[in-house]
């Protein structure tokens, strides 16, 4: 019988231990440049959605539910009012957020609110600008029909001597060439307060792919991720106005950024939950079905009326 000496097994041992530990940490090393980068319109609470059976004490959950459930590291969100803010906030204890109301630079009105992991991230600087010809407080511009506004932040990536800047805002919904001042304004910005740093610019645009106005946020300075992406989930558009039966190829909520960034993913999330319908009912399951199975008749609803976008990225190229 051939019997291996103490010295061979002990070294033999060593070897695959030592493999582990080099895997492990190539896949640390990978992964640490890694971020799930998102953009979210939530839809703001109002007595209208409340009566069709889209308040946002039923949506409200299900947001920070899919935020949670697909691990978001730092997003930007719209249409977010301070209630709604602190809803939020108290679902994500592991976040902290940016941003101020629209309409008075405090807390009334919407927000273009960016979450953040408190772990993970290190806030350097941050600020915001009105999207108009007075950026410095709040106004309304061009032919705006509602003030609108941009958060930015300056972000450490803890532990990877990455610094980036993240950018995220909501432009208006009626006045054309205030989009269009929009996308150049806040590209303006970026290159005044970004630099040569990596950005992120999210955000509901309010234009899709194949508008002008996009062509000018896609120009040299930034990507869009649907674009760039090395895998692609998208079997819709990204605005749905609550009716789960819709389909478009539009994308009006873009993840836009600076090209060393690397997209590994891109989805648009199709997330549904279910709410109690008026004529309740015990669905018929007779059949090839395990006798414990008990379906009932409820409504399919949505978490808002746009679906959020999420990335995952990769920032080793631009250290």
């Amino acid at each position: 019988m051939f019997i291996l000496s103490r010295h061979f097994k002990s070294n033999y041992m060593r070897i695959p231990i030592k493999l582990a530990f080099l895997f492990f940490f190539i896949t640390a090393t990978v992964s640490a440049q890694q971020l799930n980068v998102a953009t979210f319109n939530i839809r703001y609470k109002n007595g209208g959605d409340e009566r069709k059976g889209n308040g946002w004490d039923k949506r409200g959950p299900v947001v920070a539910d899919i935020i949670k459930f697909h691990d978001f590291d730092i997003f930007g969100t719209q249409e977010v009012l301070h209630s709604q803010l602190e809803d939020l906030s108290a679902n994500l204890s592991p976040y902290s957020h940016i941003g101020v109301g629209r309409n008075n630079g405090k807390e009334a009105g919407e927000y273009a609110a960016i979450f953040y992991k408190k772990e993970k991230f290190k806030l350097i600087s941050s600020g915001n600008f009105w999207l108009s010809e007075r950026t410095d407080s709040p106004n309304t511009g061009w032919d705006a029909a509602l003030p609108r506004i941009c958060s930015w932040g300056q972000f450490e990536y803890i532990g990877t001597g990455i610094t980036f800047y993240f950018f995220n805002t909501h432009f208006d919904h009626v006045g054309i060439k205030a989009r269009s001042e929009s996308a150049k304004l806040i590209l303006r910005k970026i290159k005044e307060l970004a630099g040569d740093h990596p950005t992120i610019l999210t955000g509901d645009f309010n234009v899709d792919q194949t508008n002008e106005i996009y062509t000018i946020l896609t120009g040299s300075q930034l990507a869009d991720a649907y674009e760039t992406a090395q895998f692609r989930y998208a079997t819709n558009g990204t605005f749905n106005h609550f009716d789960i039966n819709t389909k478009t190829n539009s994308r009006i909520d873009h993840i836009l950024l600076s090209k060393c960034i690397v997209v590994k993913r891109y989805g648009i999330l199709t997330d549904t939950y279910r709410a109690e319908s008026k004529d309740k009912k015990e669905v018929n399951t007779s059949g090839n079905f395990p006798k414990e199975l008990s379906l009932q008749s409820y409504e399919a609803k949505l978490p808002s009326d746009h679906f959020p976008v999420m990335v995952v990225v990769d920032l080793e190229k631009c250290k």
